[in-house]
């Protein structure tokens, strides 16, 4: 089945609803939506030769075009290519290069740079005049017929050790991560709204399959972006609205709330994930915004889609081990099978901590064009996620860290977050991240570069106090690194390479 298939039903079957909105400003109805994404899909075979698995990349920031865009690919049966606009046009070259993309859908905000980056990818802008005639043409009558196992989508992760690989996720693939949502995360109907804030061409524009299968409403806020204070303004006109956060964006949406900015009316449902939520993180969430958060745990080869922590779990605070609960990312999604693992593949008693091995029909087929990659990932049939958990005897997961993250101090293993946690508990903390540094005496040493809250002093002597009287002490930090802001990626992830770089530099005052 094509995914582009749920779109077409939708458009069928409640033509007039609402499906594409910038703000509360209605851009498309679902017939019209289809209508678009079939007579794009006709343009591109009939104009530019694309054909059934040929590669087309979408490089811009978040818009309801986007949309339009991404249905009309896959309408067409071909694989999107979607590439982070904040990337620069040399990293975007080389990801369209690297797919065999000679076709790019683009605005015109990025399109410049990338045409002189990439001369022999033609790009075709949303913002051009002629793009109202591309999606008008006469559509296609339904969208071209894909195998389960055909390519729809050509994900590259963000590349933060080396070069990005490119994710193979087939029509199947995205089917079972769309199923599992309403079964393990949010139920979803035509009455709710997905709100883009975080890019689409991450796991933000995933989930549009769970809502054009159930023909909801599809929401891009004008700025584009993720801004706290529009989103707070803008739920309460909307209604109904779920939306993806990094916690990052978890963070920010509590301090605009805390302000005054808004209190969440309108927001059903924030699901979040793509990097450590803490525990003292996601209290104050649900105590400033209530219980409207759902964490997933998921990485771009099991595309949104190992585990899941329910709302009512989130908010439960009656379980004698709900702390512990909240501390964890949930337990296994429907169409997952988890274990956890020894280097040899075998699994683990409950409580210790070894590699997070996934199988299931929504992980990755491979890694395009890239078999040494991928026979390392995929391996007797599981894919062994790189990230490091123990599972707890009811079957929730905790995470530790990334196994390239684990410090190895004095021969014992020492796990960043679980330090991170504790240092996050501590008044004068807004941020922190930990990483490991060579020594000579112990192999490697615990340091800390902490954000403080606004209008706080520096004083290590009381961090060290507070990691004293609450972990062991060869856990805690042995430097100490006050920093402004903590370096992130484009998807909002911590630059712990960065860090590392800059724990061999001489201290922060």
């Amino acid at each position: 089945m094509n995914v582009a298939d749920w779109l077409w039903r939708a458009a069928r079957l409640r033509p007039e609803a609402p499906a594409l909105l910038t703000g509360d400003r209605l851009e498309a109805t679902q017939a019209t939506f289809a209508a678009r994404a079939g007579g794009l899909a006709a343009t591109l075979g009939a104009r530019f030769g694309v054909a059934p698995g040929d590669r087309v990349g979408l490089f811009m920031k978040n818009r309801a075009e986007y949309l339009e865009a991404l249905y009309g690919i896959w309408w067409a049966g071909a694989v999107a290519v979607p590439v982070n606009a904040k990337l620069h046009a040399r990293e975007a070259a080389w990801i369209l290069d690297d797919a065999g993309a000679g076709l790019c859908l683009v605005s015109d905000d990025g399109a410049g740079p990338l045409a002189d980056a990439a001369p022999d990818t033609r790009l075709v802008s949303v913002d051009d005049p002629d793009w109202r005639a591309l999606t008008g043409a006469e559509p296609l009558a339904r969208p071209a017929p894909r195998d389960d196992q055909d390519l729809a989508w050509l994900f590259y992760t963000s590349g933060t050790t080396g070069r990005p690989k490119g994710v193979m996720l087939s029509n199947l693939n995205l089917m079972a991560m769309t199923l599992c949502y309403p079964l393990d995360v949010d139920p979803v109907t035509a009455v709710d709204a997905a709100l883009y804030a975080a890019p689409l061409s991450h796991g933000a524009g995933m989930y549009s399959l769970v809502h054009a299968r159930a023909g909801a409403r599809h929401v891009v806020p004008p700025s584009g972006a993720f801004d706290p204070a529009e989103i707070l303004d803008l739920a309460p006109r909307l209604s109904h609205v779920s939306m993806f956060a990094a916690p990052t964006m978890v963070r920010r949406l509590v301090d605009a709330a805390k302000t005054g900015a808004g209190t969440g009316e309108g927001l059903r449902t924030i699901v979040y994930g793509g990097g450590p939520m803490y525990v003292a993180d996601i209290e104050e969430a649900v105590a400033t915004l209530g219980s409207r958060f759902v964490q997933i745990y998921g990485q771009g080869e099991s595309p949104m889609t190992i585990t899941a922590l329910s709302r009512a779990l989130v908010a439960d605070r009656d379980h004698p081990r709900w702390r512990e609960r909240l501390g964890s990312v949930g337990t296994a999604q429907s169409c997952v099978d988890l274990r956890i693992a020894d280097a040899e593949g075998h699994p683990l008693p409950e409580g210790e901590v070894g590699e997070i091995l996934v199988r299931g029909p929504q992980v990755m087929r491979g890694y395009w064009a890239n078999p040494e990659a991928t026979a390392k990932t995929l391996r007797g049939g599981w894919l062994w996620t790189g990230d490091l958990g123990r599972l707890d005897a009811d079957g929730f997961l905790t995470l530790t860290d990334r196994s390239r993250d684990v410090i190895i101090s004095g021969g014992t293993n020492i796990y960043p977050r679980e330090v991170e946690e504790v240092l996050l508990t501590h008044p004068d903390v807004h941020e922190v991240a930990v990483v490991g540094q060579a020594d000579l005496e112990w192999g490697e040493v615990v340091v800390a570069f902490v954000v403080l809250q606004p209008g706080t002093a520096w004083d290590p002597g009381a961090l060290d106090r507070h990691c004293t009287e609450t972990m062991a002490r060869f856990k805690r930090p042995k430097v100490w690194r006050r920093i402004d802001a903590l370096p992130k990626n484009n998807y909002g992830k911590v630059m712990k390479g960065d860090l590392r770089a800059l724990s061999r530099t001489a201290p922060c005052p």
